[in-house]
């Protein structure tokens, strides 16, 4: 797993054959394959493990912050993007390599996006939302553009700041959520 996450992440799942995981890893193909049907489903429990990890310093974030929609809001960005972009591996896995994988984690990014999407509708359940707008589909707007300020930060030459990610995400999300 862990030469996977490195290798997955740059030069890329597609670039990534089983020969080089099992080089890197120092184990032999048989115990690649008593482990893992694939380096497909390498991959996808590479990704699970990203998102499970992310979902859960969200929900803490967003248990410890204010109880208004605006400090839910930024308490639950800045924890995603500051975790996220920690390991510039884990942001690529989940922001990049997802997309490039084909239909290997198709199922996986959909479980992705709705579980996060249920973190943006419970954080933001107790607050009013613009007239006759549905809370799910602007919970998954926000979270498409949360996901292209992720793809700008790993692929521009001149990255952005991290508290730049940071305030133009919490701008969207709560010009979106009728806070801002």
């Amino acid at each position: 797993m862990t030469a996977a996450y490195t290798l997955y992440a740059k030069p890329g799942f597609t670039a990534t054959t089983i020969e080089r995981l099992c080089s890197e890893a120092r184990i032999s193909n048989r115990a690649f394959y008593e482990c893992f049907g694939g380096r497909e489903e390498l991959l996808q429990a590479l990704h699970e493990r990203c998102v499970e990890e992310s979902l859960s310093v969200v929900a803490k974030a967003l248990e410890e912050a204010p109880n208004t929609l605006d400090g839910r809001v930024k308490a639950g960005i800045r924890a995603y993007i500051e975790f996220t972009t920690a390991d510039w591996r884990r942001a690529r896995i989940m922001h990049v390599e997802v997309r490039r994988s084909g239909d290997v984690l198709t199922l996986s990014r959909q479980r992705a996006v709705a579980a996060f999407a249920r973190l943006v509708e419970e954080a933001s359940a107790d607050f009013p939302l613009g007239t006759g707008l549905n809370r799910r589909l602007v919970a998954l707007g926000v979270i498409g553009a949360l996901q292209e300020l992720l793809i700008e930060w790993l692929l521009a030459e001149d990255q952005p700041d991290i508290d730049e990610l940071v305030a133009v995400a919490v701008h969207i999300f709560n010009r979106s959520l009728g806070t801002g």
